[in-house]
């Protein structure tokens, strides 16, 4: 059988909103409020936290090991070294990425994405397009990953894990898909600044107290009925810190 191994990476320098993966939800760091969720997916095997070596994150490697799942520690710019190295150490075939800011990640949407890539056995897939932002699942194989850790050159494509496997076609066979009815993809639930934490903390205290296993079903409802929460972070797109990278690498490219 083939090993499945959810990797989170996650790390408290984050430029926009330091510490944020360790600000409390409802009482409990952000980062173990994701976990919570993600340990309901029924197709994983394992789930690795891969932050950095830097002494500032050995509070996350410890809320990690206290919220009973694996670390791994790392590369801190070199975001793909980490997850290989991370994949490696734990035996993966299959590797599951998601990023410690998501922490409205549906165990369910984690399970259909999974299912889709080992159906239709393509080197990678994704969450479905239409899906809001920040429900963001990445499934490739771990022999993609390793080709990727390779020969990666961009900055860009080390430190947004699969942006080589993504911008090689030729290479990798890749997944682009719609699931149900409805687009949602211009929902931003991701944090990355202060409002987008503002915003998933109203869901939480609407959602969590009566029903703590809340999908991304109950929140779409819940915006339905109240939409001005959707004002209280308008106008982020969760991809930001991909839209630097990409510039820096049209700079570096101009140089050369």
């Amino acid at each position: 059988m083939a090993r499945t191994i959810a990797i989170i990476q996650a790390r408290t320098e984050s430029t926009r909103l330091p510490g944020k993966v360790l600000k409390p939800v409802l009482g409990e760091p952000m980062l173990a409020r994701m976990l919570e969720r993600v340990k309901r997916a029924k197709l994983l095997d394992a789930i690795i936290v891969a932050t950095s070596e830097k002494h500032g994150d050995d509070a996350v490697a410890e809320l990690a090991k206290k919220c009973g799942v694996g670390v791994f520690r790392g590369d801190e710019n070199d975001v793909l070294d980490r997850f290989y190295k991370a994949g490696k150490e734990a035996g993966a075939d299959i590797v599951v990425r998601l990023t410690g800011d998501c922490v409205l990640h549906d165990p369910q949407v984690i399970d259909e994405v999974i299912g889709r890539f080992v159906e239709k056995k393509f080197d990678y897939t994704g969450t479905p397009k239409n899906y809001p932002e920040g429900l963001d699942t990445e499934v490739f194989t771990f022999s993609a990953l390793e080709r990727a850790w390779k020969e990666a050159k961009l900055a860009s494509e080390r430190e947004h894990v699969t942006q080589y496997i993504k911008n090689h076609p030729e290479l990798f066979t890749c997944d682009r898909w719609t699931s149900g009815t409805g687009d949602y993809s211009q929902m931003h639930w991701s944090v990355d600044t202060q409002a987008d934490f503002d915003f998933v903390t109203k869901i939480y205290e609407q959602l969590y107290p009566a029903n703590p296993d809340f999908n991304k079903g109950d929140v779409l409802a819940l915006l339905e009925r109240q939409p001005e929460l959707l004002d209280v972070n308008k106008g982020g797109t969760g991809y930001e810190g991909l839209e630097k990278s990409l510039k820096e690498d049209e700079e570096i490219n101009k140089n050369v």
